[in-house]
């Protein structure tokens, strides 16, 4: 299945809306970091809901705020979640794929992704795309739970039929240096928000052990590398 089909079908049963859920616990911190500034242009790869797109506008005052998804289905609930599908121009949604950025070189300020890097089909081209549209000092803002070192991640490729890329944190920064892309830091971000229930209730039907849950959100949580343009 196509990464079109497969997010296609999310789209159509409400599950956009539930990444969005998800996803707010980290993802709001990361964007918080951001060094966006009032008029700057940015661009959200795998938008999915169009959450980022719509904070960065709200918080940052972004001037131009791009969602990029390669569902047409997701890019069509982006746009009727924003403004309820009014909008003022300040914010837009695209069909297009990671490996051939539809931006002109130099065109974009920052970029962010959340939980959508790894269904790149060719996630060196996709950096090298990132670096490309990216003006110099500008920002890429990498977040992702499904990586090497998330042990508890592992199992999602089962439960999805689009390949996945799962790197290590030292591939991400070998990665983003290849493509020509400075590696400003990297750290992970806990999920503080996720309730996490007595020892007295575990095993639950998804954990063995409390530990591995305090694991899973609160020491491993969301793997951010932040590259930088030249």
């Amino acid at each position: 299945m196509s990464v079109r089909e497969e997010f296609d079908d999310w789209a159509a049963d409400g599950r956009d809306k539930g990444m969005e859920d998800r996803h707010w616990h980290t993802a709001k911190y990361v964007l918080a970091r951001m060094p966006v500034e009032a008029g700057d242009t940015v661009l959200d790869l795998g938008t999915g809901s169009g959450y980022a797109a719509r904070a960065l506008r709200d918080t940052k005052d972004a001037g131009r705020a791009y969602g990029l998804d390669g569902s047409p289905e997701m890019a069509r609930n982006a746009t009727e979640y924003t403004d309820d599908g009014a909008g003022d121009g300040d914010v837009g949604f695209l069909v297009g794929d990671f490996d051939h950025l539809p931006f002109a070189d130099d065109s974009v300020d920052h970029v962010f992704t959340m939980e959508a890097f790894y269904y790149a089909n060719d996630p060196h081209e996709t950096l090298r795309e990132v670096a490309r549209v990216l003006r110099p000092g500008g920002t890429f803002f990498c977040a992702v739970n499904y990586y090497e070192e998330n042990v508890h991640s592992h199992s999602w490729q089962d439960n999805i039929d689009v390949e996945m890329t799962r790197w290590s944190a030292a591939e991400y920064r070998e990665a983003f240096r290849d493509a020509g892309l400075y590696v400003a830091e990297q750290d992970n971000v806990p999920d503080r928000e996720t309730e996490i229930p007595d020892e007295s209730e575990f095993p639950t039907e998804s954990w063995d052990s409390r530990e591995a849950m305090v694991e899973r959100y609160r020491e491993f949580g969301t793997l951010l590398t932040v590259g930088v343009a030249p």
